[in-house]
């Protein structure tokens, strides 16, 4: 367990907070590059056959959703290649699984999802005046950005608790050597159609959580936020207050 380290006093007023201890950078770096296997390799098995269904079979005549094609370059391998992207995707799956499972265990034992992604009474009573924060683009450098605030708690949560058991569960429901021995799951998920069309929505909103976390990355600081990703520091901007008014002569009033 890394316990919390002392604030920082640098230069011009700035405070450099510690935010991520080792075994949060550690797993998110791995989720990094096996997000990004995960997403090329399911890209090239999507392109196989880019239609979702719902239900047991495949209506091929009348599709829930067909795919748009995608471009060699964001496929792992490169063109067209199931059997491959399908031993990429499956060895990077477990990968990403156990190094979830250690962060959720990890997270748990020290209390840092209780301390730090938890959502108080008080977060949530101030749901709606953080919405309209962000729907301004207004985000703190100050004090104010030393804990998360309850957009971020609830999406966080959100994903670990929601989205990733889900693309876990169908995931695990198409494996027909997983089906052998618990096929119960293809049953709860309404069928093999019905469990690939919810993995891709899962994938969906997994990349759609990356691209809008990418952007508030880059938006609020990115050297900043890196640097807390790499080094665990981070650095607040001292608190902006207004100048009191003044009468026309220059002089406080």
């Amino acid at each position: 367990m890394s316990a919390a380290r002392p604030d920082r006093p640098l230069s011009g007023g700035r405070i450099a907070v510690w935010r991520h201890p080792a075994a949060v950078r550690i797993s998110h770096w791995i989720n990094v590059a096996a997000v990004v296997v995960l997403i090329m390799s399911g890209l090239n098995i999507l392109a196989a056959h880019p239609h979702l269904y719902w239900g047991l079979r495949s209506t091929f005549a009348d599709p829930w959703l067909s795919t748009p094609t995608f471009p060699n370059w964001l496929m792992l391998p490169q063109g067209r290649n199931l059997a491959e992207a399908r031993h990429w995707h499956f060895l990077f799956a477990w990968i990403f699984v156990l190094n979830g499972l250690a962060y959720l265990a990890w997270g748990l034992f020290s209390g840092r999802f209780r301390r730090r992604l938890w959502p108080t009474r008080s977060d949530l009573g101030g749901f709606w005046a953080s919405v309209k924060t962000h729907a301004r683009f207004h985000f703190p450098k100050d004090e104010e950005a030393r804990a998360y605030n309850v957009i971020q708690k609830l999406t966080y949560l959100a994903m670990v608790l929601i989205v990733l058991p889900m693309m876990l569960v169908t995931g695990l429901s198409m494996s027909p050597g997983f089906n052998a021995i618990g096929g119960v799951l293809l049953d709860l998920m309404g069928g093999r159609q019905s469990a690939r069309t919810l993995h891709f929505i899962s994938a969906g909103l997994i990349v759609g959580f990356i691209v809008i976390h990418v952007g508030l990355v880059i938006w609020t600081g990115l050297f900043n936020n890196m640097r807390a990703m790499v080094t665990g520091w981070f650095v607040l901007e001292p608190t902006q207050t207004e100048a009191p008014p003044t009468d026309p002569d220059g002089d406080p009033t």
